[in-house]
This record gives C-alpha cells, sequence and structure tokens, in this order.
C-alpha cells in the first residue's frame, strides 16, 4: 500500500533548528511546499527542497496557505513546522490552525502556563492537534532509564545530578535568546527539554528552588515525586571542564543517577524524524505532555533569589 504523502509548511526557516525539521521531512518522503522567515540566508532549503515557496513576510504566507486551502488542488497544507523564536510560537500555532493545518512546534511550546490553557481551546474549536518535539522522549539511553525507575522499587526516592553547559559567543546575547522576554532565559531556551524529560521519568513538582540566576547560567534544586534533583544549565565557556575543551569540544552533558554516569551524548542526529514519524502516526506529544517543562521553566523565570 502505497504511503500517504502529506504537505507541509515551515516557519523559522533561517534559523539553527529548521533543518533538522527539513531532514525529517524528506526522510519520511513528504513535501515542503512553502517556508517563511523575515531572514534570506536560506540556502539549506537547497539541500532539501529546492521548490518550496518562499516568503519574509508573515502576512504573504499566511494569504499563500489560505489560497492553497481554498484552491483544493491537492497542495493544501496539512502541517505546519514551527522552528520561530519562542516568544513567537503561540502566534505561529494560531495561524496553523486558522489555515486549517495540525502544528508541530519546536521547544518550548510556549512561555507561560496560561498559554497552553488558550490553545488548548483553540484546539478544541478548530479539531486540529498541536503538537511538540519533545526529543530527550525518543532517546535510546532515557528511555532505558525510564524504564529502570518504572520497573525498581516504587517507593525508591532517587539523588540526580544534572549539568548541560553549552557555551555560546557575544552574539546570543544580542539576538532574541539573550533577551529573556523572547527566550524566557537560559532555562528556558537550552533546559526546557531535560526538564521535560526528568518530569517524564520522575514525576511532578514537589518543590522547586533556584540557587543562581544570571543571564548565562542558572542552578537550583528540583524535588519530584520520585527524585531530588541537583541542576545547572550554563552558556559560560569558563564552566566547562578542562578536558572537554581540550578536546576541541564546548559542549558538556552529564546526568548522573545515584552517582552513576547516564550517557547520553550521542544519538540526537534523527530524534527530529522519529518524533515526526510518531506525529504523523498520530502518537505524538501535544499541549498536556508539555505543560509540566513549561511550569517548572516559568518558575524558574519568576524566583527572586
Amino acid at each position: 500500500m502505497k504511503q500517504e504523502q502529506y504537505n507541509f509548511a515551515l516557519i523559522g526557516a533561517a534559523g539553527y533548528i529548521a533543518p533538522r525539521h527539513m531532514k525529517a521531512i524528506k526522510d519520511l518522503n513528504h513535501n515542503l511546499i512553502a517556508a517563511l522567515d523575515p531572514y534570506d540566508c536560506v540556502g539549506i532549503m537547497d539541500s532539501y527542497f529546492p521548490d518550496a515557496d518562499f516568503f519574509t513576510e508573515p502576512e504573504r504566507f499566511d494569504r499563500h496557505l489560505d489560497k492553497l486551502r481554498r484552491k483544493n488542488e491537492g497542495k493544501q497544507i496539512q502541517y505546519v513546522s514551527i522552528c520561530s523564536p519562542n516568544y513567537l510560537h503561540d502566534a505561529h500555532i494560531r495561524l496553523a490552525l486558522r489555515n486549517n493545518a495540525y502544528a508541530i512546534c519546536e521547544k518550548p511550546i510556549v512561555l507561560n502556563p496560561w498559554n497552553v490553557d488558550a490553545l488548548q481551546e483553540i484546539e478544541k474549536e478548530s479539531g486540529k492537534k498541536i503538537y511538540t518535539i519533545l526529543q530527550l522522549r525518543h532517546h535510546p539511553s532515557i528511555i532505558q532509564l525510564k524504564k529502570m525507575v518504572d520497573d525498581g522499587p516504587k517507593d525508591k526516592i532517587y539523588n540526580v545530578d544534572l549539568t548541560y553547559l553549552t557555551s555560546r559567543g557575544k552574539w546570543y546575547f544580542i539576538s532574541w535568546k539573550g533577551d529573556i522576554e523572547k527566550s524566557g532565559g537560559v532555562a528556558t531556551n537550552i533546559g526546557v527539554h531535560f526538564f521535560d524529560m526528568l518530569g517524564w521519568i520522575f514525576g511532578k513538582v514537589v518543590d522547586l528552588h533556584v540557587t543562581q540566576s544570571k543571564p548565562n547560567k542558572v542552578s537550583g534544586y528540583l524535588e519530584l515525586e520520585r527524585a531530588r534533583v541537583k541542576w545547572q544549565l550554563s552558556l559560560d565557556v569558563n564552566d566547562i571542564p578542562r578536558q572537554i575543551l581540550e578536546k576541541g569540544q564546548r559542549t558538556y552533558r552529564s546526568i548522573k543517577i545515584e552517582g552513576k554516569e547516564i550517557e547520553f551524548s550521542g544519538g540526537f542526529t534523527d530524534l527530529h524524524t522519529v518524533a515526526y514519524r510518531n506525529i504523523l502516526e498520530g502518537k505524538g506529544f501535544g499541549l498536556e505532555d508539555a505543560r509540566n517543562s513549561i511550569d517548572i521553566v516559568h518558575k524558574i523565570r519568576n524566583i527572586k533569589i
């Protein structure tokens, strides 16, 4: 039986994460019909979908999607992939649903818990589902860790150390990522998928403390139903262990459970393709799945220390 091909549009084609979405669409043999980005440095599209229409203005992009929907010539958009800056996700999800398409949105799906509530209302009205990319839930090492916890003693509280250090240059703080109103800050921008993973494995939040909060680093203590977590997130190159820098690497990820390291430094390349496959099979993660991590990063952002 021939697989059905879906038509995609993509918002944020010039961004860092967009090629992973393009690759996932191409890997699964679907079509990218139209793309949007205010910046026109999108030569990467030639490697995936050179025939896709490209727009730099959201109004004309929205109009194009509306025309495709009304023409009924087999080019109606079924899915809109959203790779735009964090603070625009909410608006771009609404654009997708207005055009009778499902939304596939990068993390964080929104910046505030109440945005989840509002989008759930629109989801019901439109009949179209809003999906998000929670890629760590597809990582083999993380799946194995969840199984270990699920199969282990039900009353055990695990001690967890999470460290994610990924150095960024001066450009980061000039860009939207350095603006807490647009990115949500360090915990939201680089940490939300780790907090999602921890909540997925160890349950709901019992307690939360922030011990350090700066524009380029944040750390604290998170108590979940089945774990006590010490966590540290940093963009500062000076925080990266010397032996890592000597290897020419500028990123360090570490999760220790009861003092034992969980190896998950590799295996990230195809996680978006796995996520897309699940979404297209109706098994993707939605708004309610994302709620716990959005709530955590919102609290971290607003705690005064």
